[in-house]
């Protein structure tokens, strides 16, 4: 746990008696961002307007990331539409929120909106439009933009640009097509290349396509635990126990460390972190006491722990033990518990949220009638009355 007690930019002004200008503003923005701080992002919102600086382009550009990242694209949009003068940044910020949010053919709309006013998209541009298309399983629109980059603008896509055009194919399940995008591509292929198909490939189950992927990526980085999670989790899905020993072997050989996983959520200006199986928290019994109260309820609703998740071959009621104590599941029951009633509760994760947690979030939001934002490795997912904004394409 840490504390977000006040904005950088007031601690300057206490202390050395200095006027915080827009150049602070810009600096301190993104670290809300990054930490899901909304509160205090308002705190230097409203700043912002008693300080006259709205008319910043750069300033409001901050403002609508800094929105959109802390899960309000509503309001993002409304910091946007009241801009009195935008550039391609500003536009960049509020396509690449709407793309991590999932609205992927709002993203399009407003690039269309963009090419009207006669600003020139840059390479940024086109990584918003292609992850808004990813997000929203749009292939044809995604392919269509990525090859206009080169015939309408003159841009050269980057392995940026490429890896999300592999994402964009590997999520809709064009696991081949994909590949060959990665084989005859002008660029040499990096790691997050082969990861986009190596993540595709465990969707939707391709063991054969995916020990490919994972060659080159152990070749390019064989000391990113991730990707040998990945592969992992693609043989415990099918079964083969002993290929996960072996991958387990593998990385205690070359002492690959995986990386833990947190989630965090901020009440009353404090962030609290959790870890899985966290249980140093003071409030830890009462948290546990009522993520047991929310799964019974969820289990009465219909709600079936998804059990191959877990890359131990161990009894089930082990495995739900452990899929239980997942960091966020405790962090949104720590939110659930010291906030009132119908308040939204904003949870950051740093990896990707597991499938598990995805339906048991669907769950709680309709058993504690809440709203459960949660920001994830990859976008945003809207949880509300048992269901999630992204529609189970994630």
């Amino acid at each position: 746990m840490f504390y977000l007690r006040v904005p950088l930019y007031w601690l300057y002004n206490k202390v050395h008696n200095i006027k915080p200008n827009a150049i602070t503003v810009v600096s301190a923005l993104p670290v809300c961002a990054d930490l899901l701080a909304l509160e205090q992002g308002k705190q230097i919102h409203g700043y912002v307007i008693r300080s006259g600086f709205e008319s910043d382009f750069v300033v409001g550009s901050g403002l609508v990331d800094m929105y959109a990242k802390c899960g309000h694209i509503g309001i993002a949009r409304q910091v946007f539409d009241k801009m009195p003068t935008r550039n391609v940044v500003s536009w960049n910020a509020m396509i690449l929120g709407y793309g991590i949010h999932g609205h992927g053919k709002v993203a399009l709309t407003l690039f269309s909106q963009l090419q009207q006013t006669g600003t020139k998209p840059d390479h940024i541009t086109f990584i918003g439009i292609l992850t808004a298309c990813s997000h929203a399983g749009l292939v044809d629109e995604g392919w269509h933009y990525f090859k206009c980059m080169r015939s309408d603008y003159g841009l050269e896509p980057k392995l940026e640009h490429y890896a999300c055009l592999v994402d964009l194919l590997g999520r809709a399940g064009h696991l081949d097509e994909a590949h060959d995008i990665i084989k005859k591509m002008p660029l040499k292929p990096d790691s997050v290349m082969w990861g986009a198909l190596l993540g595709a490939c465990k969707i939707h189950s391709n063991i054969e396509l995916g020990e490919q992927a994972a060659k080159h990526i152990f070749q390019l980085e064989p000391n990113n635990a991730g990707y040998y999670l990945l592969l992992s989790n693609i043989y415990a899905k099918a079964g083969r126990w002993e290929d996960v020993a072996k991958l387990r072997t593998i990385m205690r050989e070359k002492e690959v460390k995986k990386q833990p996983g947190y989630s965090f959520i901020e009440v009353n200006k404090e962030v609290h972190t959790f870890l899985v199986g966290d249980r140093s928290h003071p409030q830890s019994e009462k948290i546990y006491a009522v993520l047991e109260t929310l799964h019974g309820k969820m289990k009465e609703a219909g709600y079936v722990p998804n059990t191959n998740l877990v890359l131990q071959d161990v009894e089930e009621n082990r495995k739900e033990e452990r899929l239980c104590n997942h960091s966020e599941k405790l962090a949104i029951a720590f939110g659930v518990m010291n906030t009132s009633p119908g308040t939204t509760i904003r949870i950051m994760k740093n990896l990707r949220v597991c499938n598990d947690c995805h339906i048991a979030t669907k769950f709680i939001s309709k058993v504690a009638g809440r709203e459960i934002i949660v920001r994830d490795k990859n976008r945003f997912h809207h949880f509300k009355d048992g269901l999630c904004s992204c529609r189970d394409y994630w």
